[in-house]
Order: C-alpha cells, then sequence, then structure tokens
C-alpha cells in the first residue's frame, strides 16, 4: 500500500510553485522534491494547492435517516468536495444528546475514512429545548466534543442558553445557536418582504434572527462564554455581529454559500430546491454579508449541507422539506461569489474555509498550512476551470442541490485526507481502498 506521495508543480496560495511530499501521512518536504522510488506522483502544473477544507456545519443523518444520507456518502461527497473534515450535526436519530451516540457516530467516521468525522452534541435533551443535554459526559468522551447545537431548532429560552453557555465554559466548548425565533417564524415560508407578499408566502422576518443573536452576544458576554451563530443570513445580523466583536464578545459567525450567492428571487419559481432555513434573502443582504466576509465580521463559510430524499423536495412549495446539500459544490460558490469579485484570495479562503473552521471547533490535525510536520489533508483546485454543475457532481444520497444546471467556475481534482488520496482527478478512490487505510489507521 503507497503511502509516499509526490505532488509535483503546484501552485500555493501565496502564489509559489512547488511540490509537495507526503509520507505516512505528513508532510515532509515543501519546495524543489526528489520523491523517492516508489512515491505516487501527482502532477499539479496549474493547480491550486490548499489545505483540506473542513464544515463545521454538516447534517450526515446517520443514525435513523440513512434513506437521505449515511456517514459513508457524507463523507464522499465531502471528498469530492475537497473536504477533509466535517462536524456532524446533532439531529439524527436517536438525537446526538448523549456520550454514546456521538461516540457511535465518531466510530462510523472512523470506518468510512472519506473524511473525518467530528460529531456535535445536542444542546438540549431531544433538541426539544427544556433540558440540558449530557454536555460534559459528550465532552469528556471519545468524540471529544466542543460544538453543541440544537442546529434546526432555536435554543430559544434565555435562560436555558445561559445556563449551556455557563456549562461549557469550562471545558473550552462553543454553543452554536440556530438564531430563528419560532414565534416570529411560525408558518414561514421565505423571507418576509415584497416578494413574499407578491407570492402569498408566509414570511420570514430578518427580525427573528436578528433579535436572537443581539440576545446571545449579550448572555456570551455576561458570562464570558464562547458563542458561535450559525447561518447568519441578514444585513441587520452582521451589524449586531460587528458591535458585538467591537466590544470584545467572544462571538464567531458562519455564512453559507448559498446566501453568497443565491437570493429570494429563485423563490418565484416555487421549486423546493430553493427553500431553505434561514430562507434566500434579498439582494443587499448578499452584498452585506460577502463584505462581511470580507473584512472578518463573518469568520467562516459553512455548507448546512442538508440531505433530503426526493419525495420531500419535488412536492407543493409548502410541504416541502427546508435544506440544500452543499459539500460538493462550496469551494465553486465560494470562487464565483467572493474570490472572482475580487473580494477574497486564495489565501482568504484557506482562512474561511479551512483553518478557522477546525480552531472555532477545537479540531487537531486539520487547516493546517501546508507545511513540513503538518497532518497531510490537501485539496488540490484547478481554479481554470468552468463547467456545468451536474447531478453527476453529486456524490452523496440526496440530489437537492439548488446548483444543478448552472455554470460554476473551478473544479476539485484531488482530496487527501491524512495522506491518503480519496478523490483523484475528480474521481472517488473505491470504498474498499477507503476501509483498507482506515483500517491501517487504527
Amino acid at each position: 500500500m503507497t503511502t509516499t506521495i509526490h505532488i509535483a508543480g503546484a501552485r500555493l496560495s501565496d502564489g509559489r510553485s512547488a511540490d509537495l511530499l507526503i509520507e505516512d501521512g505528513i508532510i515532509t518536504e515543501v519546495g524543489s522534491v526528489t520523491a523517492p522510488a516508489g512515491a505516487e506522483r501527482i502532477d499539479a502544473q496549474g493547480l491550486l494547492a490548499i489545505p483540506g477544507l473542513v464544515d463545521l456545519h454538516t447534517h450526515l443523518r446517520e443514525p435513523g435517516y440513512e434513506h437521505s444520507e449515511t456517514v459513508l456518502t457524507g463523507t464522499q461527497a465531502a471528498a469530492a468536495g475537497g473536504f477533509t473534515a466535517v462536524f456532524a450535526m446533532a439531529n439524527t436519530s436517536p438525537v446526538a444528546d448523549t456520550a454514546g451516540v456521538v461516540e457511535q457516530e465518531l466510530e462510523l467516521g472512523l470506518r468510512s475514512g472519506y473524511a473525518t468525522v467530528q460529531p456535535i452534541g445536542a444542546v438540549t435533551i431531544g433538541l426539544k429545548g427544556t433540558q440540558l443535554a449530557e454536555l460534559g459526559a459528550m465532552a469528556s468522551s471519545r468524540a471529544r466534543v466542543r460544538v453543541f447545537s440544537d442546529d434546526g431548532f432555536c435554543v430559544s429560552d434565555p435562560l436555558l442558553m445561559r445556563r449551556a453557555l455557563e456549562y461549557v465554559k469550562a471545558f473550552d466548548g462553543v454553543i452554536a445557536q440556530h438564531a430563528q425565533d419560532p414565534r416570529l417564524t411560525e408558518g414561514a415560508q421565505m423571507n418576509e418582504g415584497v416578494r413574499s407578499a407578491e407570492l402569498g408566502l408566509t414570511g420570514w422576518p430578518a427580525v427573528a434572527e436578528e433579535s436572537i443573536i443581539a440576545r446571545d452576544v449579550l448572555l456570551a458576554d455576561h458570562v464570558g462564554s464562547r458563542l458561535h451563530v450559525c447561518h447568519v443570513s441578514t444585513a441587520g445580523s452582521v451589524e449586531v455581529i460587528r458591535w458585538a466583536k467591537a466590544r470584545g464578545i467572544p462571538v464567531t459567525a458562519e455564512v453559507t454559500p448559498h446566501h453568497l450567492l443565491l437570493t429570494e428571487d429563485l423563490v418565484a419559481g416555487y421549486d423546493a430546491r430553493f427553500k431553505v432555513n434561514p430562507p434566500l434573502r434579498t439582494s443587499e443582504d448578499v452584498t452585506a454579508l460577502r463584505a462581511a466576509l470580507a473584512d472578518g465580521t463573518i469568520d467562516i463559510v459553512a455548507t448546512d449541507h442538508a440531505p433530503h430524499p426526493a419525495e420531500n423536495k419535488q412536492c407543493e412549495w409548502d410541504a416541502a422539506a427546508n435544506g440544500m446539500v452543499g459539500l460538493e459544490s462550496a469551494l465553486r460558490v465560494v470562487h464565483d461569489s467572493v474570490v472572482s469579485t475580487g473580494q477574497l484570495g486564495w489565501a482568504d479562503v484557506e482562512r474561511v474555509l479551512s483553518r478557522v473552521p477546525a480552531q472555532i471547533g477545537r479540531l487537531d490535525g486539520q487547516g493546517m498550512p501546508l507545511e513540513p510536520g503538518a497532518t497531510a489533508n490537501i485539496v488540490l483546485y484547478d481554479d481554470s476551470a468552468n463547467t456545468e454543475f451536474t447531478t453527476s457532481s453529486l456524490r452523496g444520497r440526496s440530489a437537492n442541490s439548488p446548483y444543478v444546471g448552472r455554470t460554476l467556475p473551478g473544479r476539485v481534482h484531488t482530496t487527501v485526507h491524512h495522506g491518503r488520496i480519496t478523490l483523484s482527478d475528480g474521481e472517488l478512490t473505491p470504498a474498499e481502498s477507503i476501509a483498507e487505510g482506515a483500517a491501517a489507521r487504527g
């Protein structure tokens, strides 16, 4: 089994051309490399090499909803998109609210091998928002959970949110909040505004997100604990977060690729691929989110990869499930929305899609600079490509992508996870080989 890889002639994010030598899962040389005999050579001429991507917000659905996605198929989608680590949200069945369930998810990830799977623990038992889950037990388990979220539901009780923030402070955890006041969004179907009135759909007002963020940053300040805001979607939310950061409040925030590119205008066709929570917003919101990502107010990009079976999307709008798949397309959408516009360079992409997500989640071995001694988590990306995103671009179990039929820049060429090639020239490595490699790593 090959354990030495020679990546020849790649372009680094700072513009340098360099070879990379990988031995036993570690980058050992960067620069002009003479590869040892027997090394597997990857011709990376014309390809950009950046650290493997890290997604702080993925729904893998297993256990319980394997008809939508599994850890295996979800990590295959991750590898196809250049991700070497994903944080798995807690809305499984059973809910990941105990040490036993998060350890089960960890083990599933270790067996799949296509990407590192780091479980996220639920904040409340059963995601019901009434009683704190076993936060300490999950933190001290083999899964070493540091991120806790009821994503899909808001921890709307301020006292419960305060207690959660206080509890995770003891082990440097973070509460990742789905900011949505449930009383302000009952029956909501799309962004509230002129469009929702024209289409006759119940609106999801921006203030329902902004008011929860405002409350929670004040709680985080009071407690002195870390808060992370999931899928920020409005210009007003950006201003609240900017204010909080200016005061030194320990808050971080994410934006999804779809909120950087798509707007509420797409809802006019009632195509449920565009139904998501929080909803697609206005073009003014998109502009504000892009600027906030560029200036650091928003820290990272996270996919909120949310697979659903066809029957839950190919139906009437009001009956359709919320959510989009996003792992395979994320890097290309970021390229389209903020790199092509000149707002972010490739070093910035490393920061928002790799280094900082790993830091927020306290995940070792991921998001590391491509330097000698670093764990070999690498993506090779053809930033000169420009092709249509099709259903064949999808490698997960579900096909609810809003980008099918859309031309996007770039192409993920190769993904290397812990020194193992999981994607080569756009094709996934056979699952049997990946399983053998995972077994060899123990």
